[in-house]
């Protein structure tokens, strides 16, 4: 199985909670595909061969953590199973059209939107994931594929962040009990 992170911390996380899996059920490989549509283009393009690919990387979510259920709280984990692109102007080879997933895991299922800008506008529906990698991972994966998202911030920001510092204390082990589940 191969752990798609866009960035190191993610990927130090991931390697963090593999190693607190006592019995793995499956070998996992966890490659960092750099930040962006085109980084995430050419990581996929450039895979070893496997069974399974899953992105998993923090995300936003519009809406404010107090108002947001329980389970769309700092830190938790969801499946992402519609992605849209936002500001779509050509280039790369995407069409624009939403896309869709079958849900592989028991997690939240949520929608996401993806752009090459970072997203500033409130005018978006609460409980929208916004990130720079899903749209074209949905184009490229194989059916078998999905993105796992661990919730990082709320958008709008009410004051800013030190995105790092922020997350800090998140910890991936719920993403890949996750995994190891939807492989039984």
């Amino acid at each position: 199985i191969i752990l798609l992170t866009p960035m190191d911390i993610e990927q130090e996380k991931a390697l963090n909670a593999l190693a607190r899996m006592p019995n793995l059920q499956n070998d996992y490989e966890v490659i960092v595909s750099g930040i962006g549509r085109e980084s995430t283009a050419k990581a996929l393009m450039q895979l070893p061969q496997h069974d399974l690919c899953v992105l998993l990387g923090f995300a936003a979510i519009v809406g404010n953590e107090s108002t947001l259920p329980n389970y769309l709280g700092f830190g938790k984990t969801i499946e992402i199973k519609h992605a849209t692109l936002y500001g779509y102007e050509g280039g790369l080879f995407e069409n624009g059209k939403p896309l869709m997933s079958e849900p592989k895991t028991k997690l939240p299922k949520l929608a996401s939107l993806t752009s090459d800008k970072f997203v500033r506008t409130t005018d978006l529906a609460e409980q929208t994931v916004i990130n720079m990698e899903d749209y074209t991972f949905m184009y490229l994966k194989k059916p078998q594929d999905f993105i796992l998202r661990i919730i990082s911030d709320f958008l709008p920001h009410e004051s800013e962040i030190d995105f790092f510092e922020e997350v800090k204390s998140i910890d991936f082990l719920e993403a890949i009990k996750a995994i190891e589940e939807s492989l039984v």
